[in-house]
């Protein structure tokens, strides 16, 4: 019996589209379906009920949620083009790094764009800090992962891509060759490979979806 393989996602979340590469660089067929987040489908609210996010992986009916997760079932589900190191030591460094990401830069990447202009310089200057601890453990080499993509690549596609746009929008530069060369050249490396490229969202559209939940977030913060 063949498999069935399903993804629930949405084209700007960056989250959806790490899964989305770890897919195609396996050459894993699926099927993607876009959700609406604004209503949301039966089917997402059925496989994800706690959160009711994407992305949700289904596989032969059992549902997966939780990005850094399902990039984990992925690997272990199929064998081929592995993602994350095979050595113990070199796969726990790698789940680490993905959390340092997960859960310290990208929470302060929020902060930069909602806070005020006078919280927001400081929180920049915690962001650099953090931005030079990660672009140490790229030091001296093509990837996070070594001479190709890797686990934590794919979860650091986040700081390649919505980063860059969100930084364009908000004219607050996390990320810039100046600051940070190492980074900045694997930004340009990462972006160069084509099933990368497959999982950008378009630019404009990128652009002009991030502006208006900037605008949107404004209007909600200000005083009556």
């Amino acid at each position: 019996m063949a498999e069935e393989l399903k993804l629930y996602g949405t084209w700007v979340s960056p989250f959806s589209r790490r899964v989305e590469l770890a897919l195609k660089l396996k050459g894993i067929p699926y099927e993607y379906i876009e959700e609406d987040l604004h209503n949301k489908s039966p089917d997402l609210i059925k496989y994800n009920p706690i959160h009711q996010k994407v992305p949700v992986l289904v596989h032969n009916g059992k549902p997966i949620v939780e990005s850094l997760v399902i990039l984990e079932y992925i690997d272990e589900t199929w064998k081929n083009n592995p993602i994350l190191p095979q050595d113990p030591y070199q796969r726990a460094l790698a789940r680490f790094w993905a959390k340092f990401i997960e859960e310290k830069i990208l929470p302060l990447a929020m902060k930069v764009t909602n806070s005020e202009e006078k919280e927001k310089e400081k929180v920049v200057v915690e962001m650099f800090q953090l931005m030079k601890v990660l672009e140490g453990e790229l030091n001296g080499k093509d990837f996070f992962g070594g001479e190709s993509i890797g686990y934590v690549d794919i979860v650091a596609t986040i700081i390649a891509v919505w980063f860059q746009v969100t930084q364009e929008v908000i004219g607050v530069k996390i990320v810039s060759e100046e600051k940070f060369p190492v980074l900045f050249k694997w930004i340009e490396k990462l972006k160069s490979i084509d099933v990368v490229k497959e999982c950008i969202p378009p630019r404009d559209k990128h652009i002009t979806y991030v502006k208006a939940r900037i605008e949107a977030a404004l209007l909600k913060s200000a005083p009556n």
